[in-house]
């Protein structure tokens, strides 16, 4: 949920093969109720900018390569209160999504180019470029690979002075729980940096459960 404007300016072995099991690795820290907090570098040319950010996963479904959740942004300058966005994920399994966006006006070039900045995509660069990855098999893959789509703010207006037009390009460690990712907006600053550690605060710690999600 950047600021509306315009700015100028190896993991183990990977399968070439798709066997037809195409589900990523079932993993405890991807799953309804876990937390993650960090931050998003929102800086601009004229100064640095970071945002403390909370995230929590609403809904999972590996089968169908769908999550949910909801992401707050706590000190962000134009708003008085923390900012909550409900969004919805794409997780790359090459059965339900590939690495090609298709959508939200990116082209095949920004996919790549927002993929590439992932050092776990490295191995898999090739292939997505001749297909998008459907020919790769990541069931065993030690990473998970998403997009998030912001949908709507939960406690505030549109007239906030954010926007949610764009997504993230979202890769996810199976082994720590952290996550990384850009987010892509060709209306905003190119490459604003999410960064977020899973919390060991599981169902029962922060929630959202004070915003009415619709």
């Amino acid at each position: 949920m950047p600021v509306r404007v315009v700015e100028a300016a190896a993991p183990s072995q990977v399968s070439g093969a798709n066997s037809g099991q195409t589900l990523p690795p079932a993993c405890t820290l991807l799953s309804v109720g876990q937390a993650f907090s960090g931050t998003q570098n929102v800086s601009s040319l004229q100064k640095d900018e970071a945002w403390r950010v909370n995230v929590r996963i609403q809904g999972c479904d590996l089968e169908h390569g769908y999550l949910c959740g909801t992401m707050e942004a706590l000190n962000v300058p134009m708003a008085d209160t923390p900012v909550v966005t409900f969004w919805e994920g794409e997780i790359v399994d090459t059965k339900n999504y590939t690495f090609f966006t298709g959508k939200w006006e990116a082209t095949p070039e920004d996919d790549i180019r927002h993929w590439t900045k992932f050092p776990s995509f490295s191995p898999l660069v090739s292939q997505v470029k001749v297909d998008g990855g459907k020919s790769l098999d990541l069931s065993n893959y030690p990473y998970i690979f998403m997009r998030w789509k912001e949908q709507y703010f939960v406690n505030v207006g549109t007239d906030c002075g954010l926007t949610i037009a764009g997504f993230y390009y979202v890769c996810f460690s199976c082994s720590d729980g952290s996550i990384s990712g850009f987010y892509y907006d060709p209306n905003s600053s190119p490459f604003q940096k999410l960064e977020l550690k899973s919390t060991n605060e599981g169902r029962s710690g922060f929630s959202f459960s004070s915003y009415e999600l619709q």
